[in-house]
């Protein structure tokens, strides 16, 4: 049980990074921080360098595919899903930065807390 809730929140937390940074890249979800309407405004809101949104979203798309490959490779599967949970942790720090009321947090905070789960339920075989 506890390995396929493992894997159910390594793919959900994997899939979601993918859609938001593929999907929903230029547009408004109404969880963007300080309101902005697409991921560079957003990034711009934070004060984050213009370049940082292409760096942060290389690494984040990475990590969800490492952790993709982790469901054949399980070794890969704690550390892309630890990484991805730092990436998240600082999502949350920056809605606190903005001001950002607790709702718009509520997408990181899920990634989080799948990152998080998956991280502890991942298998070490190889």
């Amino acid at each position: 049980m506890k390995k396929t809730i493992g894997k159910l929140a390594q793919t959900g937390a994997a899939l979601w990074i993918l859609n938001v940074w593929f999907l929903r890249f230029n547009k408004d979800t109404g969880y963007r921080g300080g309101g902005a309407e697409n991921m560079q405004d957003e990034f711009a809101n934070y004060g984050l360098p213009k370049e940082s949104v292409y760096v942060v979203g290389a690494a984040k798309v990475g990590l969800a595919v490492l952790m993709l490959i982790g469901l054949k490779a399980p070794k890969l599967a704690r550390p892309a899903s630890l990484g991805l949970a730092a990436f998240m942790v600082g999502a949350l720090g920056m809605h606190a930065k903005v001001g950002d009321p607790l709702e718009r947090s509520i997408p990181a905070i899920s990634t989080l807390a799948a990152s998080l789960t998956a991280a502890a339920f991942a298998s070490s075989e190889s």
